[in-house]
């Protein structure tokens, strides 16, 4: 798990080096992601993924994820690895609410106390209308997509492996963008083609090994450890991008580090 939530940022690490250093689009960043995504996981593919296809469920499933994605590049365009994950932490809040809401899943009045401090910790680094830019709200729009992609996945969790679900949302995500990839495609200088390929190889085997962690232990036991990816995003920010966050900006990180954690302490 620890490696598996370092390897997720440091893929958007080489996201934001391509937009914002080598001036590639979030556009084909996202796509190439998703591209090259489907290559890794074909030949470990199942049959019965090709048939989930003819699902329209499984369609607006990917299409939230590749919203999400894209939203996410286009924030670390301009904004910090850690902002940008902070602020992308209302997706798991936004789940909450929708999985009550929609599937009908039990609530307790301290965990939605400790979802509305974590909600918190997100508007302290956001920020609106006090400097707050309009790339946060990218990141923000990237975890209301992927907080529904999350509610999304638990609704469908019966129709196929997690390897068969994995395969149809980059597939259908990738063949979605591949009009908007192939019209923003940079030069291909051996920079751009590195950090493309790091960034599909971060989110790819991050995710993959998140699959594996989740078959070995019991969620219950994993889930505080997601939360590392804050860590994870605010060392690289600073190791690569000189990145330090401001003293409001810690008091967010922390509040959604420490409602998460609760949380996760409560479902044990």
């Amino acid at each position: 798990m620890f490696v598996a939530m370092s390897l997720i940022p440091a893929g958007d690490m080489a996201g934001k080096l391509l937009t914002g250093s080598h001036g590639v689009s979030p556009a084909f960043v996202a796509w190439s992601r998703f591209a090259l995504g489907v290559l890794m996981i074909l030949p470990f593919t199942p049959r019965s993924a090709f048939g989930l296809l003819k699902d329209p469920r499984i369609w607006f499933r990917a299409l939230l994820l590749a919203g999400g994605i894209f939203s996410i590049q286009t924030a670390l365009k301009t904004e910090p690895l850690a902002d940008v994950f902070a602020a992308f932490f209302i997706g798991p809040i936004l789940s909450y609410v929708l999985s009550a809401l929609l599937l009908r899943e039990p609530t307790t009045t301290i965990r939605s106390l400790l979802m509305l401090t974590g909600f918190a910790g997100v508007l302290l680094v956001v920020r609106p209308g006090f400097g707050g830019t309009t790339g946060l709200a990218w990141a923000l729009l990237a975890g209301c997509f992927y907080g529904s992609f999350l509610t999304a996945s638990r609704w469908l969790s019966h129709l196929g492996s997690p390897l068969a679900l994995s395969f149809t949302q980059l597939f259908v995500s990738g063949l979605v963008l591949m009009p908007l990839g192939l019209m923003h495609l940079p030069t291909l200088t051996p920079a751009v083609a590195g950090f493309t390929t790091l960034s599909a190889l971060g989110s790819m085997l991050g995710n993959l090994l998140l699959l594996v962690a989740y078959s070995r232990a019991p969620s219950t036991k994993l889930a505080p450890l997601v939360y590392f990816q804050l860590i994870a995003a605010t060392g690289l920010g600073w190791a690569v991008f000189n990145d330090f966050p401001d003293a409001i900006t810690w008091a967010g990180l922390a509040l959604v580090l420490l409602s998460g954690l609760a949380s996760a302490a409560l479902r044990r």
